[in-house]
């Protein structure tokens, strides 16, 4: 019998495989197609400390081996989320779940934070760090490592939870900025965000999204994702969630040995909303052909 089991922390998994956030809303959408009590946690969409509509339409753009999207951060805001999504969720989920953390100014990411931070259903705050700053600038506050430090030591100072910061690959050191988000005390990182483009109607000429450039994900991807996986596992000692163009068990088994210890699935839940069943349906049979007793055991093993 092959063993799935994982651990972020202290925290036990049945496997590795969780939704990322934004492609899998609040978890129960997916409870009338199968029993979503198989997939290791869920990461919750996004949430800020007010609802947003999101950004203009268009917003979503399909591109080679990927998709683009700018959705804006488009939710209820925090207080219905705990009132009103979570407890819904509860009905149909029985074990802990992520929280997907966002904000445009410190004072943002901390209020969610100490929000959910009282919540016994929210085991891990997920910090999305690719929002732009409006205090400073707008620049998204994970592209500077003493951002990136700054928000998370001050969420670590208000909160109990483990905090995991998920990166940008945008940047020029993600080695870098990952020591420094080790450093301000995350438990754990998750790598990595979307990257960065643009899609064109050739027949106009204009750019399709409506906010022009947008976060391009799905299997074009992976390849970035993976490579930043196996530079920051050499380089830091806290857990690693990797995400990023996964569509197949073959995927997971790759981020795994290259350092992650658990997975998120975006992009792929969308073109199929089974994805993530059929992945941990499929995992024992990959790993008793390739001979693997258990996922821990090959986590990281590429770095052997």
């Amino acid at each position: 019998m092959c063993n799935l089991n994982v651990h972020l922390g202290d925290w036990k998994l049945d496997n590795p495989i969780i939704p990322a956030s934004g492609t899998f809303g609040f978890g129960y959408e997916f409870a009338d197609w199968y029993d979503i009590n198989i997939l290791g946690s869920i990461c919750l969409k996004g949430t800020t400390k007010e609802s947003r509509f999101g950004n203009p339409t268009p917003r979503v753009a399909e591109c080679t081996s990927g998709m683009l999207n700018s959705i804006g951060l488009q939710n209820p805001g925090v207080e219905k989320v705990i009132s009103e999504n979570i407890p819904k969720l509860k009905k149909y989920f029985n074990k802990k779940v992520i929280a997907n953390i966002a904000g445009h100014s410190v004072e943002d990411y901390i209020f969610v934070a100490e929000k959910f931070d009282k919540i016994d259903e929210i085991e891990i705050l997920e910090i999305n760090l690719s929002c732009p700053n409006v205090k400073e600038g707008g620049m998204a506050f994970g592209l500077d490592e003493n951002s990136v430090f700054n928000i998370c030591s001050k969420i670590k100072e208000k909160c109990k939870k483990k905090v995991y910061i998920k990166l940008s690959p945008n940047v020029t050191d993600i080695i870098k900025i990952s020591k420094f988000a080790e450093n301000s005390g995350a438990d754990g990182l998750v790598l990595a965000n979307t990257c960065l483009g643009i899609a064109i109607n050739p027949k106009t000429g204009k750019p399709i999204i409506a906010n022009i450039i947008a976060g391009f994900s799905g299997p074009a991807v992976k390849p970035i994702a993976l490579r930043i996986v196996y530079q920051v596992f050499k380089e830091v000692k806290i857990p690693i969630i990797g995400c990023g163009g996964i569509t197949n068990a073959d995927d997971v088994l790759e981020f795994i040995s290259a350092g992650a210890t658990a997975v998120e699935i975006g992009s792929a839940n969308l073109i199929d909303p089974f994805i993530c069943q059929k992945i941990i349906q499929e995992l024992p049979l990959k790993m008793k052909e390739y001979k693997i007793n258990s996922i821990e055991e090959i986590t990281g093993r590429s770095h052997k």
